[in-house]
């Protein structure tokens, strides 16, 4: 494979794997299914660019640069990105918007030791530095001196260099700099959210509720469609002072009934149903 049409085909890959991204981003609204359907492909994206650049031979150091510099840390960052995302996500607690804020301003705090652990590097890659370059982004070319990763000695060397996975994850942190911002900033509104005192209180069982409400999510009765599931059972657990716990494993239970899977649904429409049939007599 000659550079040119290696060029070509890696940039038919990334293109194909944002159309991809961009399809599960408008079909499927949960964040945690969507992080997970977005991982595969990108994986998939990952074990073919792998197999490309394999196949390819470098007709010098500054295309082996190019492609360690800029082509693979692009496909990279994105599969650190959706990853902590999904860490972020399914481990974040059912909380009042305070504790919620405070929960992702941790999380974006944690990326201050990463900038500090790696500030001469990042100084470098932002300001576009190409004097060290034969050393970050050449294979087995690098410097005792220049710091390495802890992790350098695990990486497929036919397939890395000494700071290529640096890149990525500058480029994925800068990503989650931006999601946790706007994480925080929609805290800061729910916060500011009254809801009016009242003596309701749900009765039935929290499964039953669950059961509810992620069928009014799947119809998409909340914003058109447009919100997480997520962000549905936390207006719920506020607006009724009640904490539903793991949804997700409470679905789990759900399709594991080996009859009336949707009991709680059938008992409205049966109810429902009755009600509408004595009231025209």
């Amino acid at each position: 494979m000659n550079g040119e049409n290696f060029k070509s085909i890696t940039g038919q890959l990334w293109k194909d794997l944002n159309t991809q991204i961009d399809q599960i981003n408008r079909t499927e609204n949960d964040i945690i299914l969507k992080s997970e359907e977005i991982l595969m492909e990108i994986d998939s994206a990952l074990r073919k660019l792998k197999e490309y650049a394999g196949e390819n031979e470098f007709k010098g150091w500054r295309e082996e640069i190019d492609f360690f510099k800029t082509t693979k840390p692009k496909f990279v960052s994105l599969y650190i990105y959706y990853s902590k995302i999904l860490a972020i996500e399914s481990g974040r607690p059912y909380a009042d918007p305070e504790i919620l804020r405070s929960y992702y301003e941790k999380e974006r705090s944690n990326l201050i030791y990463f900038y500090q652990e790696n500030r001469d590097f990042i100084s470098y890659y932002r300001r576009q530095a190409m004097y060290l370059d034969k050393k970050y982004f050449v294979r087995r070319n690098f410097d005792f001196k220049l710091k390495l990763s802890p992790e350098f000695y695990s990486y497929d060397q036919d397939f890395s260099t000494s700071h290529d996975h640096t890149v990525s994850q500058i480029l994925a942190n800068d990503l989650l700099e931006s999601y946790l911002a706007e994480k925080i900033s929609s805290e800061n509104i729910l916060e500011r959210m009254v809801f009016q005192s009242s003596q309701l209180e749900w009765t039935a069982p929290k499964v039953a509720m669950t059961e509810l409400l992620y069928a009014l999510y799947l119809t998409k009765c909340f914003n058109g469609g447009q919100c997480d599931a997520i962000d549905v059972f936390r207006w719920a657990e506020t607006a009724l002072n009640i904490n539903l716990g793991n949804y997700h494993k409470t679905l789990s239970e759900i399709r594991q009934r080996k009859t009336d899977q949707t009991r709680f649904l059938k008992l409205i429409q049966q109810n429902m149903q009755s009600y509408l049939e004595n009231s025209d007599q």
